[in-house]
């Protein structure tokens, strides 16, 4: 049996590393950017990382306080989507608005506060969400994942080259975890077998999950399956090898993270071009 503990601390340490690279690139960058929209849904950069933000603090409230995570969420109902609630909550009681790099700093604070957490927290206790409780490894996980994936609003409006690292394996596990999720969230039926995923990690190595030996299979990048299943990337925009039905259904509507059915970005629309 793995050490649930040892898997909670490495991807705490996973995920403050991939918090660290966006904060620096967010540090470095030109401060005019802020208000610039990117190609996810228009969001701002300010948008993108208020986001992160409030999501980090309920994350830290459902670590060290439930009572607080309930009255918080409660309190982000009675105001409507998350970037209204986020925009009222950062902006209240400043006449202009919290800038830019203050609010870096407030979700920076609050980003190491819960990456401390983590390594805290007790690995087999499921913490309160805003959807099923889940347990802290995943709870995680979870937060990687999306700081991750909403760092692209961010790199691709800038235009500059990422950097990557094997700590997307943990990104690439949750999307194959969610095969079944992605169709039932959809009410549809799940196709079997699920597909054999073959990634090619940042530094090389191999994953795999899956019956190798089945006709449905996804094959290629590790960075751009990641990208198809956080709906960072459409399917026609990567050179992932996609064969069998089951596959193809998959990756048109893949989705690894929670909430209503999301349809991924048109081919092309996410694609930075000079």
């Amino acid at each position: 049996m793995p050490d649930t503990s040892t898997e909670l601390l490495e991807i705490a340490n996973d995920l403050r590393g991939e918090g660290a690279e966006l904060y620096r690139t967010l540090k470095d960058m030109d401060t005019g950017f802020w208000t610039e929209h990117s190609s996810f849904k228009a969001w701002t950069v300010w948008d993108v990382v208020a986001h992160l933000h409030v999501a980090d603090h309920m994350a830290l409230m459902s670590l060290k306080s439930p009572r607080d995570f309930h009255t918080f969420m409660q309190d982000m109902r009675k105001v409507g989507p998350m970037r209204d609630f986020a925009t009222q909550w950062l902006n209240e009681g400043l006449e202009h608005g919290l800038p830019g790099p203050d609010l870096l700093e407030r979700w920076w604070t609050c980003f190491e506060g819960m990456c401390d957490a983590f390594k805290n927290a007790d690995p087999d206790q499921r913490y309160v969400w805003a959807g099923p409780d889940m347990k802290a490894r995943m709870l995680a996980t979870a937060r990687l994942m999306e700081t991750w994936a909403h760092g692209w609003e961010v790199y691709d409006l800038m235009r500059i080259t990422r950097a990557h690292s094997d700590r997307i394996k943990n990104v690439a596990a949750i999307g194959v975890r969610t095969y079944g999720w992605t169709f039932a969230n959809r009410k549809l039926e799940v196709p079997q077998p699920a597909p054999y995923v073959e990634l090619t990690a940042p530094s090389g190595a191999l994953w795999t999950w899956g019956d190798p030996t089945i006709e449905h299979s996804i094959t290629g990048s590790a960075v751009e399956f990641c990208q198809v299943v956080t709906q960072v990337r459409n399917i026609a925009d990567t050179q992932l090898e996609v064969t069998g039905d089951n596959a193809h259904a998959w990756m048109n509507v893949a989705q690894c993270f929670a909430g209503p059915p999301e349809n991924p970005p048109v081919p092309g629309s996410r694609v930075p071009h000079s």
